[in-house]
């Protein structure tokens, strides 16, 4: 390991170890002491969701992914309750990295949603890559006669648990569409844990809910099939002209035969799940973690097909108010791209 890429090494242990007050002065005693530092791989820290989650698994997909092509990089997955864990220590360098929803970012960088109250800034972060996208899908019974966005109204439909995601998604709708929960016979807020959702979705008490995840899901097959089930489209004029004026909400299709009870594609849209790091990991690094990912991408998308990063071939720019990392930059560049 070069003397660079030591350095870094050792001033971030420093900064995870005794937090920030203390770097300044290990950063004066590093001046002093030029020491050469011992060949290793640099431990790269990146925060996921809890064990169990796609986020989890992506995250591990990762790092298999940085063991195997990036040259002097040693990955470790870190999991953590949600995105606002991993942005603090992102934020304060006990993360290196991190999996972050393209949503959650754009309100840590432009104080709304969750960081309305907070006095935190979040602009010393870098994003690398765009991961795998977080479908909304909107999941019918087939006897509720539910063939439109608009065909919704009047039926018994379940929001979510307060403040969860699906919530969140079902708020955003009634705005773009300018309805109330007047416009429905029935709003359940049931939780997907313990599959409550399910359960009441199956037995007919709701006609409808949201999902958010990854697609193929096993858990949304067996539903589909056991429940006679269907998706119905959701990105209409209204849905499209909120995603076009928000910058953290993108339109999505699940392509036909995604599932074997699904004939045609389903338009919607969701969310970006993005890896971001922290602006203290070295240009060098993120140049060996862009090559790592862009050649591993196939066998990314093996280990899931969501699972699509730098999908369009092209180098990334400014995103929710946050410049890509001068490594990945510099990555791209030098491919000609």
């Amino acid at each position: 390991m070069s003397a660079a890429n030591g350095g870094e090494k050792m001033n971030r242990m420093m900064k995870r170890r005794f937090g920030i007050v203390g770097v300044a002065a290990f950063t004066v005693l590093l001046a002093v002491v030029l020491l050469p530092f011992p060949a290793a791989a640099l431990d790269v820290l990146i925060g996921t969701g809890p064990t169990g989650t796609f986020s989890h698994f992506a995250g591990r997909t990762l790092c298999r992914a940085l063991d195997l092509r990036a040259e002097g990089v040693a990955c470790k997955v870190v999991p953590a309750p949600g995105d606002v864990h991993n942005l603090t220590n992102l934020r304060i360098g006990s993360l290196d990295m991190a999996l972050i929803d393209s949503r959650m970012l754009h309100d840590a960088i432009h104080q709304t949603g969750y960081f309305r109250f907070l006095d935190i800034r979040y602009d010393n972060l870098k994003t690398i890559a765009a991961i795998y996208d977080l479908p909304i899908v909107l999941l019918v019974r087939s006897d509720a006669r539910i063939e439109s966005l608009d065909t919704v109204q009047g039926k018994r439909i379940n929001a979510g648990s307060p403040r969860s995601p699906e919530h969140l998604a079902f708020d955003a709708i009634l705005a773009a569409k300018r309805w109330s929960t007047d416009d429905f016979s029935l709003v359940e807020e049931l939780s997907s844990s313990q599959s409550l959702d399910t359960m009441a979705f199956c037995h007919g008490t709701i006609q409808a809910m949201l999902h958010i995840g990854v697609h193929p899901n096993d858990s949304l097959q067996q539903l589909l099939r056991l429940c006679d089930a269907g998706f119905c489209d959701l990105y209409d004029a209204d849905i499209r002209q909120m995603v076009e004026k928000h910058p953290a909400l993108f339109p999505v299709v699940v392509p036909a035969a995604t599932y074997p009870q699904q004939q045609a594609p389903v338009s919607t849209f969701g969310t970006r799940v993005m890896l971001v790091a922290s602006a203290d990991l070295g240009e060098q690094t993120v140049y060996r973690i862009a090559e790592a990912i862009y050649r591993y991408r196939e066998r990314m998308s093996a280990a899931h097909p969501a699972l699509a990063p730098f999908r369009d071939n092209a180098p990334p720019t400014e995103a929710f108010g946050l410049s890509p990392h001068p490594g990945v930059v510099r990555y791209f560049a030098e491919q000609g791209s």
